[in-house]
């Protein structure tokens, strides 16, 4: 197989926001590799699925080299896999720590550090993580304070990761949503978490993966958080 077509990878890619990039990548005609814990094999030869943890490095390792293996290269990394907890800050567990702090950075560190070993290497790629706007406009009734020490670091590390390779051909942008309508958030809560947005509405999973393709196709853009979050970011209401 000609090692000329682009490859993307995705993490958390089984559902949601995930697999429908998985689906928008290849619709632009890019080799995918799609992960998460309960990811299935397709029958697409252009998609490779690998299962695993993404907060364990022998799953970030593993993704690169069979990606590798497969495809030959790798041209985009999106960082989707996340968790998100809300609660009062002190009733947070080390449970609830350990597994934000698993899933939203060390599977961001692990699998990051391996694909940009090989964008580096062949002098071009991009790397995109999904953030969240409560980092930089706390809600009251939305006490999270994991997401912001989590996300928040994204949101840092993606900015100096950008200058950091600004000359090498590597790309490093943030998509930092709102509140989403995925399988994350159950249709009788809808009306309620629409309020929480002064556009009066939830975002729609196709209004993230359109954020990000335009972040694919910006070739000037890096060290971007680009806030898809019907005004939230932009201040109180």
């Amino acid at each position: 197989m000609s090692n000329e077509q682009k490859v993307a990878i995705i993490t958390g890619a089984s559902q949601g926001i995930g697999a429908a990039l998985v689906q928008a990548y290849r619709d632009r005609n890019y080799r995918v590799i799609a992960t998460s814990r309960s990811i299935q094999e397709s029958s697409d030869a252009g998609i490779l699925s690998v299962a695993g943890d993404i907060s364990k490095p022998e799953t970030a390792e593993r993704v690169i080299r069979q990606g590798l293996e497969r495809f030959g290269r790798i041209d985009t990394l999106v960082n989707n896999a996340g968790v998100f907890t809300a609660k009062p800050f002190t009733e947070f567990t080390q449970e609830d720590y350990d597994l934000n702090m698993g899933v939203n950075v060390a599977g961001f560190f692990h699998v990051t550090q391996h694909a940009a070993r090989e964008m580096l290497k062949q002098g071009s790629g991009h790397i995109v993580s999904i953030t969240t706007s409560l980092v930089n406009q706390p809600i009251a009734g939305v006490p999270a304070a994991l997401a912001s020490i989590t996300k928040g670091g994204l949101n840092s590390v993606t900015q100096a990761l950008a200058i950091e390779f600004a000359k090498t051909g590597v790309r490093v942008n943030a998509v930092s949503p709102g509140i989403i309508k995925t399988p994350m958030h159950a249709p009788e809560t809808h009306a309620a978490l629409s309020t929480l947005h002064p556009v009066g509405r939830m975002g729609e999973i196709r209004d993230i993966v359109d954020a990000v393709l335009y972040l694919e196709n910006a070739g000037f853009v890096t060290g971007e958080i680009l806030h898809v979050d019907g005004g939230q970011n932009a201040g109180r209401w």
